[in-house]
């Protein structure tokens, strides 16, 4: 099938990779012309495990394609995802305008009936906006607004894991209308998926508005189960219980499971915290609190600072002429993904007391150090109090103590020997609970995880 993506950025590029590696002809657009630069150069400008050796191997086979050209790419594909950007406004609502811009670029330039799909992330009755702006530019063309037809179908990739999570779903949720129109769409959907249905049907057929509130409440959910564990993980603090032990106990309840329950300095990314904003925004303009959101964004921002809050306990508030080392930048693993990642706030608070901060990821120090010239804006001072350095048991060289705050797998069983030998105090506050506490007490290493009690 012939399939444009309007978007060539997280979602977007892994959705037509993955899309060519079953055999589609795919299409995608963006109009940064340095993004497309770089991909038909054979690069990729965000990092996840196995999409650049895909990208490579469906544009030499021809089926993988990225251009600027909006009239090409709307003449391509029978079935337009729209995959751009939704990012939070200042109230806390999604950002819009990249969703209704890219439905009135194909309005304006396509011939024949489209399948328009909102791929992006979109607060609930998105659909009826992009198909009220598609309508508007076939209207003034004199052409029939029955030549299209909007779908939802949201993304559900977790970065990191995102060609895993597209090539074997959980679920694949679509939303179309009961329309003549609709139905063939949904046909169309039903097509273009059958390969990832082959051996079990993970398709979930509903209506447009109930597959928008789906991805919110899905992010929503996860981020709540995040929020509770946190708060949990505080108490225990203060009540002397191990997290950990508590973990496993209510975890083990099949009803309640395992995933999300892991304690450490919040949430960040692109998903989580404007999803979550974005969703309480949505009920308040149908004059609905969400309470519980409310909470969960509010615990979410106080985590971010509970390694600050345990270093100041430990060393007190005054940190002039300490250095600390800190292990992991971006906000999760496997990305180089630096947006509301816990390091930004753990090393801006630092410098603010006096610290000096070594830091080391394994991917994301490029766009750390982009963040860090925004995050330190007018404070050159403060800016120089941060470096980088190419090693994680170099960034321990003379530091006070070690910070964790990205559970890279590189970090999970160091040599704690040349741990101990190379940071002036054997110190680690770990903001992901990688080690045990009794472990570390026995090798002589002062440990502060989150609520982990020894």
């Amino acid at each position: 099938m012939k399939v444009t993506i309007v978007g060539s950025g997280y979602v977007g590029l892994v959705t037509g990779a993955c899309l060519a590696e079953q055999g589609n002809n795919v299409f995608c657009l963006d109009l940064d012309p340095k993004k497309i630069e770089i991909l038909n150069s054979g690069g990729v400008p965000i990092y996840e495990p196995g999409l650049k050796e895909m990208i490579e191997r469906n544009r030499a086979a021809g089926r993988l394609q990225f251009s600027t050209d909006i009239a090409a790419s709307v003449a391509h594909g029978d079935i337009q995802f729209i995959a751009v950007g939704t990012p939070p406004d200042e109230d806390g609502s999604a950002d819009l305008q990249y969703v209704v811009a890219a439905a009135r670029n194909i309005g304006r330039h396509m011939t024949t009936p489209k399948v328009i799909v909102d791929k992006s992330t979109v607060p609930v009755g998105t659909a009826d906006k992009v198909s009220e702006a598609i309508s508007e530019e076939l209207e003034k063309r004199g052409l029939s607004t029955e030549l299209c037809s909007v779908v939802s179908n949201p993304e559900f990739l977790k970065e990191g894991a995102a060609v895993e999570d597209f090539m074997r779903p959980d679920r694949i949720v679509i939303g179309t209308e009961s329309t003549p129109a609709g139905l063939r769409a949904k046909e169309q959907m039903r097509r273009l998926y059958a390969p990832f249905n082959r051996h079990h049907e993970r398709t979930y057929y509903m209506d447009v508005k109930s597959a928008e509130l789906t991805k919110y409440a899905a992010n929503a959910m996860l981020a709540t189960r995040i929020s509770f564990m946190n708060e949990l993980a505080n108490l225990a603090d203060l009540v002397g219980a191990d997290i950990e032990a508590v973990r496993q106990g209510i975890g083990a309840d099949s009803r309640i499971g395992f995933g999300f329950l892991y304690p450490g300095t919040g949430y960040g990314g692109s998903c989580f915290p404007k999803d979550v904003s974005a969703l309480s925004k949505t009920a308040k303009e149908h004059g609905r609190e969400l309470k519980i959101l409310d909470a969960v964004e509010a615990v979410n921002e106080i985590q971010k600072y509970i390694l600050v809050e345990k270093i100041e306990k430990r060393f007190g508030k005054d940190l002039l002429g300490m250095k600390f080392a800190l292990w992991g930048l971006a906000f999760k693993p496997n990305t180089d993904d630096m947006r509301e990642a816990p390091s930004r706030v753990i090393i801006q608070e630092l410098v603010k007391r006096g610290a000096t901060i070594v830091a080391y990821d394994p991917v994301a120090m490029p766009e750390a150090k982009h963040c860090f010239d925004l995050d330190f804006q007018g404070n050159s001072e403060g800016l120089k109090k941060v470096s980088m350095v190419a090693d994680p048991m170099a960034a321990l060289d003379g530091c006070d103590a070690l910070v964790i705050a990205t559970e890279w797998k590189v970090f999970h069983t160091p040599d704690f020997d040349q741990v101990m030998q190379k940071l002036t105090r054997p110190i680690i506050f770990d903001g992901r609970n990688l080690y045990e506490p009794t472990a570390m007490k026995e090798l002589g290493i002062e440990y502060h995880g989150i609520g982990r009690h020894n």
